[in-house]
């Protein structure tokens, strides 16, 4: 990333205006009633992330950044994620939806003076935009969970996009061998990476072999048929218990039809694509397909070694393709389809050693709890990840379809209860390789 003050300003402000038009497509394709409802408990009402939004932007970029006097402090208890669990949410003293849009606008342009003036180095929140790249990211990440909430928004479909495209350049081999070793995991120097991407570290792995792409409906579909969610021993217990409980016979959203299967997707049933990567899995119904299939899921090391570390030179890189930021012919971001794009698409994205759809499409379930790393400093707060830490929560790579590219990287960490299914969850397997393999 360039260091000149002036092109940092443009990509901070780039990327908060971006941030910007994506809420407002997603707040503003549904009428008041929408925004005000609770669709899931699993979920916020629209209209406290969208003010939610502007709260955090406030605290950390016109009050810490910017010096300025608290604008609606009373309203930093209502919006404190922590203090207040999403099922509760809903009967808060919430702003309306007019208040809570003129709030974010005030809020925004104050904060775009005082970017136009602040000295982008000199202090760890400043250094390179940070503070600003943490707000543009937070508010993407509040977008792609609003964009949970309309796929979980019972009513006619309000959102559209084109499809993606197709796939190009022939079949992929089902998997690759990765080479052991050693490589660097994590960063030190990529300048908007959260703290739990860092500090760059070195990572050995044994050989193993990985999925060329995801695992797709028509491969999980066999698992189905195949009576895997009747057979115990494919199943961690708790996940056993949660299927159990819960009478789950296939992915969220799918229901069988006649003789196959159709879903639903933001407000529009249709047949379950068989070559699309599975979505709406839980790591337990992953972990399960994985042992029924006779692999298992990759550790965290072995995804990021096979999304980032370039044999012939040794290096980590910043993504599969390389260290250019994400085009759109790399990977399925941003919300530029409402869908996964077919295995084996983005040849133009895949690592050197031919693994395809590591970025986007689908976040991929691994099989790591979500640990810190070595020499892990919490920054700038501890309830970014800190809290997190620990065996109850599984960590997930690469991005979806739903998350921009500021939001995503080949060291991004992303975590979730193993019980999620709402979340654009899917995952690719692993197997040991052969003593002796390179």
């Amino acid at each position: 990333m360039t260091h000149d003050p002036e092109a940092l300003r443009t990509r901070a402000a780039t990327a908060l205006l971006a941030a910007r038009d994506r809420t407002h497509l997603l707040t503003g394709c549904v009428e008041e009633p929408d925004l005000l409802a609770q669709h899931s408990p699993l979920m916020s009402p629209l209209v406290w992330d969208l003010a939610h939004i502007g709260n955090q932007e406030e605290q950390w970029l016109l009050r810490t950044v910017g010096g300025r006097d608290a604008l609606r402090p009373e309203l930093d208890s209502v919006y404190d994620a922590f203090a207040h669990p999403r099922a509760s949410r809903p009967f808060l003293p919430l702003l309306g939806p007019a208040e809570a849009h003129g709030y974010v606008a005030e809020v925004r342009g104050r904060v775009l003076d005082i970017l136009e003036g602040a000295a982008l180095h000199g202090a760890p929140l400043l250094d390179a935009g940070f503070a600003f790249g943490m707000i543009a990211q937070h508010e993407q990440q509040h977008d792609e969970t609003m964009l949970i909430t309309h796929q979980l928004r019972r009513g006619p479909a309000v959102l559209t996009a084109p499809e993606p495209p197709d796939p190009t350049g022939g079949p992929l081999p089902a998997e690759v061998l990765v080479p052991g070793g050693p490589f660097t995991m994590g960063t030190s120097t990529e300048p908007w990476a959260l703290d739990n991407e860092r500090p760059a570290h070195p990572r050995t792995v044994a050989p193993f072999h990985l999925d060329t792409a995801p695992v797709s409906n028509a491969a999980y579909l066999r698992f189905i048929e195949d009576g895997g969610y009747d057979e115990p021993r494919w199943w961690a217990a708790e996940g056993w218990a949660q299927i159990r409980e819960h009478g789950l016979r296939a992915p969220l959203f799918w229901r069988r039809e006649g003789p196959g299967w159709v879903r639903r997707r933001f407000g529009v049933t249709e047949e379950v694509p068989p070559d699309e990567p599975v979505l709406h899995v839980s790591w337990y119904e992953a972990d399960a397909y994985a042992r029924w299939a006779g692999r298992r899921l990759p550790t965290e090391a072995e995804w990021e070694k096979a999304a980032r570390h370039d044999p012939a030179t040794g290096r980590s890189r910043r993504y599969p393709w390389g260290d250019a930021d994400p085009e759109p012919g790399h990977a399925n971001l941003g919300q530029r389809h409402l869908r996964p794009a077919r295995v084996g698409s983005y040849p133009e994205g895949r690592s050197p050693l031919g693994v395809g759809q590591l970025i986007g499409d689908v976040w991929e379930w691994t099989a790591d709890d979500f640990l810190p790393y070595p020499g892990f400093a919490a920054f700038p707060y501890r309830e970014y990840s800190e809290v997190f830490f620990g065996g109850a929560y599984k960590v997930l790579r690469g991005g979806s379809f739903a998350v921009d590219p500021v939001a995503c990287r080949g060291t991004f960490r992303n975590w979730d209860l193993p019980v999620r299914r709402q979340i654009f969850a899917g995952f690719r397997t692993a197997r040991d390789a052969a003593p002796g393999a390179v």
